[in-house]
């Protein structure tokens, strides 16, 4: 077998069957401290495509930080055929900050594809977008709902694009949700150039949630085990096709007040079912919060103080009922008694 050319990035030269963490520079703090990205980089004896796996590009969604450290030591990814790069953290600055935004306030995933001589925002796109995402044929992006928000674990696709709807079908998470590419995003920016990404949201921003990191870490395997790069042992399909979903909508606060949940994520409502009520501090008025049409409940405000209108259930439309609530009942069976998820396995 002839061996492999070593991968080149950030001037450094990862030989065939080794991996290695490198660091992208990206600018200083105010007091000179350098600041970079950092990226490990898993370069397989066998040829193979090349994958990113991002995460934190909202530096207070910590989520995908967790995902990353348990697929680096997941005990197949020494198997790996191909090239892997992986970046934990994309938003340093805003990692640190416990902040979804850059110092300049601006939002990383609306500054695609940047510029090397721009705002600081538009500097880190520039050097996220050309050093990592173009060596690259595929992408998968780790996201949680923003601060106070909390998601059902689902995938993010365009309606149009049939492989990465394969693979998002592959991912397995309980709900597909076809969405618009966005100005200036990741996605965006990286279909220009012709890579594909998956957008995974699960969970809040700043917390930890053990489903939702559980059903991200088996989704990168399945995905990486459909393009070829992981071998199929001990990698389970997910037990029930993930529910598609065309369209959703925000249900917001009709008014201020105190907000008292009825239902969570997950949950398949019907039209004029009480999601929540709001009621003043003392009790004494109070009104429903009523879902003005049926689907599924893919994300939903946690904080208890709201104000009018604050966006409180995103409900996403859904062709079956029963079928949407057996789905998820199923794979979240499956994440909770799935073999591959063995504390000795995956920490």
């Amino acid at each position: 077998m002839t061996k492999r050319s070593g991968f080149e990035i950030a001037g450094e030269v990862i030989a065939s069957g080794t991996r290695k963490t490198v660091q992208l520079p990206v600018s200083t703090l105010s007091d000179h401290t350098p600041v970079a990205v950092s990226a490990h980089v898993i370069h397989g004896r066998r040829e193979g495509p090349t994958v990113f796996i991002s995460a934190g590009i909202h530096g207070d969604e910590v989520i995908g930080v967790e995902i990353v450290r348990r697929l680096l030591r997941a005990k197949n990814i020494n198997a790996l055929r191909g090239t892997l790069i992986v970046v934990p953290i994309v938003n340093t600055f805003g990692f640190l900050n416990h902040s979804r935004y850059l110092p300049d306030r601006r939002d990383l995933n609306r500054s695609f594809p940047g510029s090397p001589n721009g705002s600081l925002a538009s500097r880190l796109a520039h050097i996220f977008l050309n050093e990592v995402v173009a060596r690259c044929s595929f992408g998968i992006d780790l996201h949680s709902a923003a601060i106070h928000r909390t998601n059902l674990p689902q995938i993010r696709v365009s309606a149009n694009n049939k492989e990465t709807m394969r693979l998002a079908r592959t991912f397995g998470a309980p709900v597909i949700l076809t969405s618009a590419l966005r100005d200036g995003s990741l996605r965006q920016e990286a279909k220009t150039i012709g890579v594909d990404v998956l957008l995974y949201e699960a969970g809040e921003g700043m917390r930890f949630d053990e489903m939702s990191v559980r059903a991200g870490f088996a989704g990168i395997l399945r995905v990486l085990k459909e393009l070829g790069m992981l071998p199929p042992k001990g990698i389970a399909k997910a037990s029930a096709l993930s529910v598609v979903c065309s369209s959703s909508h925000w249900v917001r606060a009709p008014l201020g007040g105190l907000l008292r949940v009825f239902k969570s994520e997950g949950d398949v409502v019907e039209e004029g079912v009480v999601l929540a009520a709001i009621s003043d501090p003392f009790g004494e008025d109070e009104t429903e919060v009523v879902a003005r049409s049926g689907g599924i409940i893919v994300g939903r405000a946690v904080m208890p103080v709201v104000h009018e209108g604050d966006a409180l259930f995103h409900i996403a439309a859904v062709k079956s009922a029963d079928l949407a609530e057996a789905t998820v009942d199923d794979l979240v069976n499956q994440l909770e008694e799935d073999p591959l998820f063995d504390e000795d396995e995956i920490i």
